[in-house]
């Protein structure tokens, strides 16, 4: 298969109006009911005022949300994944700046074990290092992940109802996603040391301190 159909995806209004294969809807409307309801809403344990996503409401607003999933004879997940790339530069040509900073895919994964999100941490974490070298953001969300909060420590933001992995352009407020890892933090600083805002830095500097 080629690379670019190893996914099929669709914008929201195409899966709330049901323009898609009968098996796909159940998956991507639940996914789409969770990120409609949880991540534009906000949270007693979120630690911040405001939405556990504050960017999924205006990208939901602009139709730039896509739901996908791998196509039905995908024998390779790690390239699906991959593809994931090529489909977001070509949803991304036509838009402004603005609107490419909120273009979303959310690859909805709903063969994984939804008790035990190893397989798909693993899958994010090798996939990470190319989606970060070409200015994206992949994180991973499922039922039972343990990744805690930024501001608590005991809220877990990336539970969801399905397994299932979000890309997104790479943002100067994604630095504390990336501290850590000296390439990951080597593609941030090229990307944004020169327009670094002051809150940011301060972060920078307090996790390089620490």
């Amino acid at each position: 298969m080629r690379g670019d159909d190893l996914i099929q995806s669709w914008t929201t209004g195409q899966v709330s109006r049901g323009e898609v294969p009968a098996e796909a809807l159940g998956p991507l409307l639940q996914v789409l009911d969770w990120s409609r309801d949880f991540l534009v809403s906000s949270h007693p344990e979120l630690g911040r005022t405001g939405p556990v996503c504050p960017y999924t409401q205006p990208s939901l607003r602009k139709e730039l949300f896509h739901l996908a999933l791998p196509s039905a004879d995908c024998d390779n997940l790690a390239l699906a994944v991959d593809s994931l790339r090529t489909r977001h530069a070509v949803l991304s040509q036509p838009l402004s700046p603005e609107d490419r900073e909120l273009l979303t895919i959310l690859l909805v994964l709903p063969g994984f074990d939804p008790t035990d999100s190893v397989e798909l941490d693993e899958l994010q974490r090798k996939a990470k290092d190319e989606f970060v070298a070409e200015g994206l953001m992949i994180g991973q969300f499922h039922p039972v992940c343990e990744e805690p909060g930024l501001y608590n420590e005991s809220f877990r933001p990336l539970r969801a109802p399905l397994p299932l992995l979000a890309v997104r352009k790479l943002l100067v407020f994604d630095l504390p996603f990336l501290v850590g890892d000296d390439a990951h933090m080597d593609h941030y600083l090229q990307r944004f040391a020169p327009g670094i805002p002051a809150r940011i830095r301060d972060q920078l500097v307090g996790k390089v301190v620490a």
